[in-house]
């Protein structure tokens, strides 16, 4: 490693772990590991570190503290602040994601329309058909004004129209004349 100043440093860092930017730091961790043959168990005691809280890290299910990676930094070996980068970027690739999330004004449509859902977790592309459904039956008119807005009054007609069309699901049909 060429130490220069602390921006060449840190560039360095960077570059080298380039390719992983954007995954979660517990992953990349969890192949380092392997790649190395160390169990996660023995190797989170040897941190101080509760078994379950380390697994939830390398699954990606739980965010790596600035601490944390440190200590994990020191015992593998590897350059100072490799994995705080990577856990920056994974927090800076999940934002993106959120901002890109395209929604309709959830501030417009009325609360009690998705009253049984998480409307946060709401895929409004893949789930277009349900909602404009739902909105056309129970919404009110500033409801059908934002979907329509959001979807387009082509994709509205498509989806009430297909609705229309489906046939409602049977469970089991029975020959009752036969006795």
């Amino acid at each position: 490693m060429y130490y220069v100043n602390k921006n060449v440093y840190i560039c360095i860092v960077i570059s080298q772990y380039e390719k992983y930017k954007g995954i979660h730091p517990g992953i990349v961790l969890g192949r380092e590991l392997k790649k190395r043959a160390i169990k996660q168990r023995p190797f989170a005691l040897s941190l101080a570190e509760h078994p379950q809280t380390f697994n939830a890290i390398t699954k990606g299910k739980r965010g790596l503290s600035t601490p944390l990676a440190l200590k994990i930094e020191r015992k593998l070996g590897l350059e100072e602040g490799t994995l705080v980068i990577l856990q920056a970027y994974y927090d800076i690739q999940k934002v993106k994601e959120q901002e890109t999330k395209h929604t309709p004004d959830l501030s417009i449509l009325s609360k009690s329309l998705f009253w049984d859902t998480d409307i946060n977790r709401l895929d409004w592309q893949r789930q277009y058909r349900a909602v404009i459904q739902r909105v056309f039956e129970r919404g009110n008119e500033n409801d059908k004004k934002e979907i329509t807005r959001f979807y387009g009054e082509e994709k509205i007609k498509l989806a009430l129209e297909e609705s229309k069309t489906r046939r409602p699901y049977t469970i089991h049909k029975t020959n009752l004349s036969a006795g």
